[in-house]
């Protein structure tokens, strides 16, 4: 079981194998040797499932079940939950080098990444009972909260415009509404919906008017159906209708109306996390492909031998090197509770691009045998390319940069 480091002091300072080494201030506090230790227990949970069983799982079309009841009894799971609610009490940048870990050693981290970082929005806006009544049971893995219900069919990135209801009635709230593209909510316990409460052209800032409540989908008070979708990638993703769901109004998060805000606060921790998923893909990628290089030999030579399949090899692995440097950065400042959205943002960009250009190299070095399922480079060739669109589409990470960063004119 893992175990937090409370009372532990240290200035961080970039490793390009572990990411942190400690030289003695008050920073994050975490030594390349305490890294070291995650990689290695982490790696080590993962040998239990190689390559065969998540082909199996995508070939099924499967919940890798076994792998997140491992992962949860670790404690892994648990990281970013505080240990006074049970939780291991880490910081994003240990969270991000699990989460790294599963992809680089062939997993899919994406099948319970939410777990650890939907709670978030638990943890910084919600008040004492709810923490108390939740995190616990969350941290010991009796309680799954791994579906956040935010996109709408006519809405997509923009969110403010929303058109699920929420009508407060007494004690409790009745939603109506639909929400799509919403993941692994057949595998959760609870749900974090985002609904209006006041309508869209009733609030003058349109980032007003919108709740997030907790959804205890054991036992729900109305009609909520689930479709899933027939996705690209093996991710549990589905449609879900809300008709007349009551919702008690002990379950919303924060104040009635301000839920926009909260949803944005936990932005950062979700762009980082997914960057280090992107980075563990990428070394994923460049391994493999390095390692069939430098095997596959084909008019009387490796094929790495040549400069047309070493060189775009060795760029990639430059470029998911420079976005793991970006992503510990961004990693730092976020726990040091500093602004970070600029990075945050730069380490998703980054790590997601070099990802998706790693898998494409790849994919060209193996030829016809990268088309193979049994090489499970086409699984991780998909699995890769959902990262440059979600959560959030690359462009708009440059339309942010180029706004708010960089202060031009709006482009959209």
């Amino acid at each position: 079981m893992l175990h937090g480091k409370s009372g532990q002091t240290g200035v961080a300072r970039l490793s390009p194998e572990y990411g942190f080494e400690s030289n003695g201030g008050h920073d994050m506090g975490t030594t390349a040797e305490e890294l070291r230790a995650i990689r290695e227990n982490v790696r080590a949970i993962c040998k239990d499932f190689p390559d065969t069983y998540w082909r199996e799982v995508d070939k099924k079309e499967a919940y890798p079940q076994d792998f997140v009841t491992a992962l949860t009894a670790s404690g892994y799971l648990a990281a970013l939950i505080p240990e006074q609610y049970g939780g291991a009490g880490l910081g994003i940048a240990e969270a991000g080098v699990i989460l790294e870990e599963i992809n680089r050693s062939g997993g899919n981290s994406g099948a319970c990444h939410a777990q650890m970082y939907t709670m978030g929005t638990l943890l910084r806006h919600g008040n004492e009972e709810q923490k108390q009544r939740y995190l616990p049971a969350i941290a010991r893995g009796e309680l799954r909260l791994q579906a956040f219900a935010v996109t709408e069919p006519n809405a997509g990135s923009e969110t403010t415009r929303i058109e699920t209801r929420a009508v407060r009635k007494g004690d409790h709230y009745v939603v109506n509404g639909q929400k799509i593209f919403i993941s692994r909510a057949k595998q959760s316990d609870l749900m974090l919906l985002l609904a209006r409460t006041t309508p869209y052209n009733d609030v003058q800032d349109k980032t007003q008017g919108i709740s997030v409540f907790i959804v205890d989908m054991r036992n729900v008070k109305g009609n909520m159906q689930i479709s899933p979708l027939d996705m690209m990638v093996n991710h549990h993703t589905n449609t879900i209708f809300l008709e007349d769901v009551e919702i008690p109004a002990e379950n919303r998060i924060g104040e009635e109306g301000k839920g926009f805000r909260y949803i944005i606060d936990g932005w950062n921790a979700e762009r980082i996390l997914v960057a280090s998923e992107a980075i563990g893909d990428g070394r994923w990628f460049t391994e493999r492909a390095s390692t069939y290089a430098r095997e596959r030999v084909v008019f009387g030579r490796p094929i790495g031998a040549n400069q047309g399949v070493q060189f775009p090899i060795a760029k990639a692995y430059a470029h998911v090197e420079a976005a793991d440097l970006m992503r510990f950065d961004a990693a730092a400042r976020f726990d040091r509770q500093e602004k970070c959205g600029a990075e945050a943002n730069m380490a998703k960009l980054l790590a997601s691009e070099a990802a998706w250009e790693a898998a494409d190299v790849c994919l060209t070095t193996y030829g016809g045998y990268g088309f193979a399922r049994d090489y499970d480079v086409e699984r991780k060739f998909r699995e890769t390319r959902l990262l440059t669109v979600a959560p959030v589409n690359n462009n708009l990470i440059l339309a942010f940069l180029g706004q708010n960063v960089l202060k031009m004119p709006k482009s959209y």
